[in-house]
């Protein structure tokens, strides 16, 4: 029987294909020009398309010309500017990572521009916008070398996000602090990291062209070792390219580009992810867009409609006195979410997580010796908690406290510190429960609760009721912050679950959720009064201030539930954390097993956001060292990670509370200021191993 050939697929010709490459970018620019129209029409004046052309022409009220000249007009300008360079940019590091989630966000690129110029604005000195824009730039390009030179470039998808998103939690944390240490040195800081495309005239929108210009020129004159790269990197040296120093100027130049944004804008969120992925499916149907050269631009105009764009939309959709306060970039942050949940459920979920740790059985004796020092500890740093702190105790103080016949300062005292210190302990051993699960069902070192989205859902559970209920108790926002972790967990779990809740989908969609959580709470911050915002920032910190006994039972017993269910399926836990195959030659159903492993660790993280707020890098520390003492054996990781969660939030409770006295630090900006480093420790030992 004869065999025949399947015809080939019919290309377009070349010239059909650049045909089609400049209708689809004339079609950009039409649609970026109609934006920008509607765009000046838009604003708390009335001013239509016909007093804009007046204005446009000298012909206009001096009232109406005002108006657009000085404020509707360097407002579009910026957008389209701002989309055009941060589009670019995320194009480009896309293209020499070969990564589709690498942009100046999840490169921590804006964290570290956000802390840099929080840094310079503690001082209280005011910079021009030249030399901010040199600040932003520098800390911008230290935050991506950080996270490409300890991730990798040219990495999986998954630990590329996870380090960008840990970095700039750890980067924001920091700058929080400040933001609470120095209220009136920072004025309006928060705001502008939302990012908005408001401006005060051309001067802005003047000054950064000639950065933007330099940043496009430089990646223009590389775009043809930026597409020897897309072939690989040995095909690229095969053609003398250097790959080392391209990626170099390539990173250089897009952090530069970013730090031009920043500064006329503050970070507009999830730009330069979206921009080229428009562009994406238009490079494999027409090979004019397949070159960075053409490439580029496009995704610079998709850049600059996403950005228009949402700005059109927020003011149709919102009354025009409130969207005067409402960022621009919490919308593109919306839209950014929405597309990280998106990619994450079209991406083909490859099972293969990072490497486990090495197995390594210590004795049993070196087990009982470590969980006894770190006892030891925990209760050295409990008396601690309790003793020092503003005023300073012995312990006969707390002898008398307890038996009743304690005077009435040291009664307040410990009243009001002891449930503190309980609420720390008890908190900070959840979340490294929850941490070790969550580690466990991912098959990943570097995940933690706060990339399942419930961190986030919690806090936008407290924060919604701060800022709308400003009467409300603990019990109240507990209650709220609970009711958003399983909202968000629901939705996160329920977009996991095809598939049977593998690592690259669930962590993907978490992120998602976080990121969007993250743009509603800002919004929510932005719209309420100053009253309001700094409770939900203290809250947001990872405070224990205030707690009461009856503020700590419901962290206390779930703490005890799910310790009791990890150690009963230790067994089960040990089988998910191997592979995929072992536990089903087992007879272990994996989905079930799964989903019944992450609801306690939702549990477990909503109670303690509930009880002290928002604290990271706690599940993600934790459940490592106790891996790193005692294997990988979980019914001995379980009690030594729980050990060393409740020493690590108490210790940063205690620092919080004492070493800037009277005033007071949140223990979740320490835990940051603790756990940035060791995640820093972390990729550089994955690094190596890989």
């Amino acid at each position: 029987m004869a065999v025949t050939e399947a015809p080939p697929v019919a290309r377009p010709p070349a010239a059909a294909s650049r045909t089609g490459a400049a209708a689809v970018t004339a079609g950009l620019v039409l649609l970026v020009a109609a934006l920008a129209v509607v765009d000046i029409t838009q604003g708390t004046a009335d001013v239509g398309p016909g007093q804009v052309l007046k204005a446009l022409t000298g012909q206009a009220d001096p009232g109406d010309a005002s108006v657009v000249i000085a404020s509707r007009l360097p407002r579009m300008t910026a957008g389209i500017l701002v989309g055009l360079v941060l589009g670019i940019a995320g194009a480009v590091l896309q293209a020499v990572s070969r990564n589709v989630l690498a942009s100046p966000d999840t490169l921590a690129v804006n964290a570290g521009s956000y802390l840099a110029l929080g840094l310079v604005g503690a001082t209280g000195v005011s910079l021009p916008l030249l030399t901010s824009s040199g600040v932003a730039f520098a800390g911008g390009l230290a935050a991506a070398a950080v996270v490409l030179a300890l991730s990798g470039l040219d990495t999986g998808t998954v630990r590329l996000v996870l380090a960008g998103t840990a970095l700039a939690l750890g980067l924001n944390s920091v700058t929080e602090g400040l933001l609470l240490l120095f209220p009136q040195q920072t004025e309006g800081l928060y705001q502008w990291n939302q990012g908005s495309i408001g401006q005060n005239g051309f001067d802005g929108v003047l000054q950064m062209l000639p950065v933007a210009l330099v940043g496009l020129a430089g990646l223009l004159l590389v775009a043809r070792r930026v597409d020897a790269l897309a072939l690989g990197d040995d095909a690229a040296r095969g053609l003398g390219v250097p790959v080392r120093a391209t990626r170099v100027t390539v990173v250089v130049l897009a952090a530069l580009l970013s730090a031009a944004a920043v500064t006329l804008a503050g970070p507009i969120g999830f730009v330069g992810l979206c921009a080229p992925a428009l562009v994406r499916p238009l490079a494999r149907r027409f090979r004019g867009f397949v070159r960075a050269r053409a490439a580029l631009p496009v995704a610079g105009l998709a850049g600059a409609a996403l950005v228009l764009g949402s700005d059109v939309l927020l003011r149709s959709l919102v009354p025009a006195d409130t969207a005067v306060a409402v960022p621009t970039g919490i919308v593109t942050s919306l839209v950014g979410a929405v597309f990280l949940v998106g990619t994450a459920l079209r991406l083909k979920d490859t099972v293969g997580a990072d490497a486990p740790d090495r197995l390594r059985i210590p004795s049993r004796t070196a087990f009982l010796v470590t969980v006894g020092a770190l006892a030891a500890a925990v209760v050295g740093i409990t008396v601690a908690g309790v003793l020092l702190g503003d005023s300073k105790l012995l312990l006969g103080d707390v002898a008398n406290w307890v038996q009743g016949r304690a005077g009435q300062t040291v009664s307040f005292v410990l009243d009001t510190r002891v449930p503190r210190v309980l609420a720390a302990l008890c908190a900070g051993a959840a979340l490294a429960l929850a941490g070790t699960l969550v580690q466990a069902v991912t098959r990943n070192p570097l995940a933690e609760p706060g990339v399942l989205g419930v961190s986030g859902g919690a806090a936008l559970g407290a924060v919604l009721l701060v800022t709308t209920v400003p009467t409300a108790g603990s019990w109240g926002v507990a209650g709220a912050a609970f009711g958003g972790a399983a909202l968000a967990s629901a939705i996160v779990f329920g977009l996991s679950a095809r598939g049977g809740y593998r690592h690259n989908r669930l962590v993907l969609v978490g992120i998602g959720m976080a990121a969007g959580s993250t743009a509603l709470i800002s919004l929510l911050i932005v719209l309420t009064d100053p009253f309001n915002a700094t409770k939900a920032l203290t809250w947001l910190s990872g405070s224990t201030y205030g707690r009461t006994t009856a503020d700590v039972l419901p962290v206390a017993l779930v703490l005890a539930l799910g310790l009791a269910v990890a150690f009963a399926r230790r067994t089960e836990l040990d089988l998910v954390s191997l592979d995929e195959d072992t536990p089903r030659l087992l007879g272990l159903e994996l989905p079930r097993a799964r989903l019944g492993f992450l609801v306690t660790g939702v549990l477990l993280a909503a109670t303690a956001v509930a009880s002290a707020g928002t604290i990271g890098f706690v599940g993600l520390v934790a459940p490592h060292a106790a891996r790193a003492l005692v294997g990988r054996r979980h019914g001995r990781v379980l009690p030594v990670a729980v050990l060393l969660g409740a020493a690590l939030v108490c210790t940063a409770d205690l620092i919080g509370r004492t070493v800037i006295a009277p005033a007071q630090l949140g223990a979740g900006l320490m835990t940051a200021v603790i756990g940035t480093p060791y995640f820093l420790h972390l990729l550089v030992r994955g690094r190596k191993a890989a």
